[in-house]
């Protein structure tokens, strides 16, 4: 099992264990710092890993909001952690009850069901009111002794700090070279290719039609140079997100060209990779001049991409 959603279902409540916690949102190159000098010392004292992170985002109780706000899925958060070397994951659900817990008896809980000897963020402040900070814990007294490891180095990309809400930021404009260097990997969604109008088909550009957990976070409207992986073979890709204002202005799609592919992708769950915004979305006079806009946005793909001409 990639996580669990209670404390109470963890199967290891007895071995010390080292607690990460925050919501880790896709799991970034700050965290993975973070989450690697856990690790590195969590084995240097002979202790398991565990990240406790919480869904929904704590922002969605506390200030309302909505929306695609993820950065990843549920399985992908805990997939990535978990390659970075955690036993053990807990998606918590932060509800109004949560919100209300007291910080001493969250730790109680995490001591209880985790056997917690060392607690790990990179911004402390969790429980009622966020009392949980830092300074509070180190003062905290129970049974069982642990100590606070308040993460402060923060990394910085062109001159920037790395955080979720920046890759959110940068998403939004399309900036995927900045989303890309924050996250240490390319910025991915999947999901199963569905049946659509099939109108690329007719003008010789098939596409797949990507459905995109709702509370993802799609990138800017636009045309993106891109890979999409189908099983283990990864295929460049011309994508576009938008309405299709050409066509009907009504319904967000996501849709890729794979380059020189043929085959049925139907009802199969792939991965698409955006590496470059190559224009913005826009609405065309007619299907002829869309036609022979797709053309030019494939010769600029293969270029971005590397790739041959397809007659090379």
């Amino acid at each position: 099992m990639q996580y669990v959603t209670d404390l109470t279902q963890v199967s290891d409540k007895t071995t010390p264990t080292a607690v990460a916690l925050g919501v880790f949102d896709g799991v970034h190159l700050g965290h993975q710092a973070l989450l690697r000098s856990m690790v590195s010392q969590a084995h240097e004292n002979g202790l398991r890993t565990a990240v406790v992170t919480f869904y929904p985002h704590p922002k969605v109780v506390l200030q309302g909001l909505s929306g695609r706000l993820y950065l990843g899925t549920l399985d992908e958060r805990a997939r990535r952690l978990r390659a970075l070397g955690i036993d053990e994951v807990v998606i918590y659900p932060f509800t109004g009850e949560t919100r209300e817990t007291r910080a001493a008896e969250f730790v109680a809980q995490l001591q209880e069901h985790l056997s917690m000897r060392q607690i790990w963020s990179g911004d402390f402040g969790f429980g009622y009111k966020r009392e949980g900070t830092a300074g509070f814990l180190r003062q905290l007294q129970t049974e069982i002794p642990f100590t606070v490891h308040e993460y402060t180095e923060k990394l910085f990309i062109n001159g920037k700090r790395v955080s979720s809400s920046r890759i959110r930021r940068r998403l939004a404009e399309g900036n995927m070279a900045d989303a890309t260097a924050s996250l240490g990997r390319p910025y991915a969604v999947s999901g199963e290719v569905v049946v659509g109008d099939q109108r690329g088909r007719t003008i010789g550009f098939p596409t797949a039609n990507l459905a995109v957990w709702e509370e993802l976070i799609i990138p800017a409207y636009g045309v993106y140079a891109s890979y999409v992986t189908v099983g283990d073979v990864r295929y460049p890709a011309a994508t576009n997100i938008g309405v299709r204002p050409t066509i009907d202005g009504l319904n967000l799609r996501v849709e890729s060209h794979l380059l020189d592919f043929s085959g049925d992708l139907y009802g199969q769950i792939v991965t698409l990779e955006f590496i470059e915004r190559t224009r913005p979305e826009k609405k065309f006079g007619s299907f002829n001049e869309l036609k022979e806009q797709i053309a030019l946005d494939t010769v600029q793909v293969r270029e971005i991409l590397g790739m041959p001409g397809p007659n090379s």
